[in-house]
């Protein structure tokens, strides 16, 4: 297996990274990870990270719900009401930020398809990208829209999509620049990149450390806050428009915290530190435990 040990901060070059936290891959292998800093921008990123061709044994298990779609498990069923909930409210959320109806929708990282398929439903053309086959074939037999592997998007280059959409799929991605470029040729002058992303600024992230769930190493391998990812999307050639929180990831992220750090009252924690979250977010986006971004090209 090859490990990729990064030199440089990936958004402003600098070359003077700090070790921040140890972690571990609470969730499925129990290895150590390091996070590093850059002393310039803040950036947080995950060393010694598997290549693209090794990674894919890290989400190789039903505990990646995401891939496995498993209803097993208190942690797990809370997930899935909290994807019921929050897929109307995203759709809504997307056309009422655009202005756009019924619109063409690439969905990047599309897992298991719920979101494309939902904002289907509205009278949206969508298509999908999904690393994983076996995840792809799934959504394609469960909801029959075009579902392509990642190499689909380099290849489009036509500028037809009206919105792009990366639901906590970016912090997932190898290739940073290569993955920016290819999105901003694909999307329509006028139209909008949504990217979420867990917020590494956090109230959550602060108080759980080393244990904070949407650290995920060494699936994550980058680690936004609001002021990163403003400076990583000017970089990419697009401007920020708006944020705006996601409310039920503190909750979620929260239980699952209090799981890895071996809490007794795991429920009763989750609870109160999401609410914590949640509850500072209402007039902030920027501590919001996940943060939905909406950008336009320059």
């Amino acid at each position: 297996m090859s490990f990729i040990f990064h030199e440089s901060c990936p958004i402003c070059g600098n070359k003077n990274l700090k070790e921040f936290i140890r972690t571990n891959d609470y969730s499925i292998t129990k290895k150590n990870f390091d996070l590093y800093k850059c002393s310039s921008c803040g950036f947080v990123l995950t060393q010694n990270i598997p290549n693209q061709e090794s990674i894919g044994i890290y989400y190789k298990s039903d505990v990646y719900i995401s891939h496995s779609d498993t209803n097993k498990g208190l942690i797990n069923k809370i997930y899935h009401v909290a994807r019921a909930i929050m897929l109307d409210k995203k759709a809504k959320l997307v056309e009422q930020i655009s202005g756009i109806r019924k619109g063409k929708l690439l969905d990047i990282g599309t897992g298991l398809g719920y979101f494309p398929n939902h904002i289907k439903s509205r009278g949206w053309q969508v298509q999908g990208i999904e690393q994983d086959e076996q995840t792809r074939n799934q959504a394609i037999k469960s909801f029959n829209f075009k579902i392509e592997s990642p190499e689909a998007l380099y290849l489009m280059n036509n500028q037809e999509f009206d919105i792009i959409s990366l639901w906590h799929v970016l912090e997932h991605v190898h290739d940073l620049a290569g993955y920016m470029k290819a999105i901003k040729s694909n999307l329509k002058d006028e139209g909008y990149l949504v990217v979420a992303l867990p917020n590494s600024s956090s109230p959550d992230a602060k108080y759980y450390d080393k244990f904070w769930a949407a650290y995920d190493v060494p699936r994550h391998l980058w680690h936004w806050n609001p002021t990163t990812f403003e400076q990583f999307a000017i970089k990419n050639g697009f401007q920020l428009i708006e944020k705006k929180p996601m409310p039920m990831d503190a909750f979620y992220v929260s239980l699952l915290s209090e799981k890895y750090k071996g809490s007794n009252l795991p429920i009763v924690g989750g609870f109160i530190h999401g609410f914590i979250t949640w509850f500072k977010s209402l007039n902030n986006s920027d501590l919001s435990s996940s943060v939905i971004y909406f950008l336009k090209k320059n």
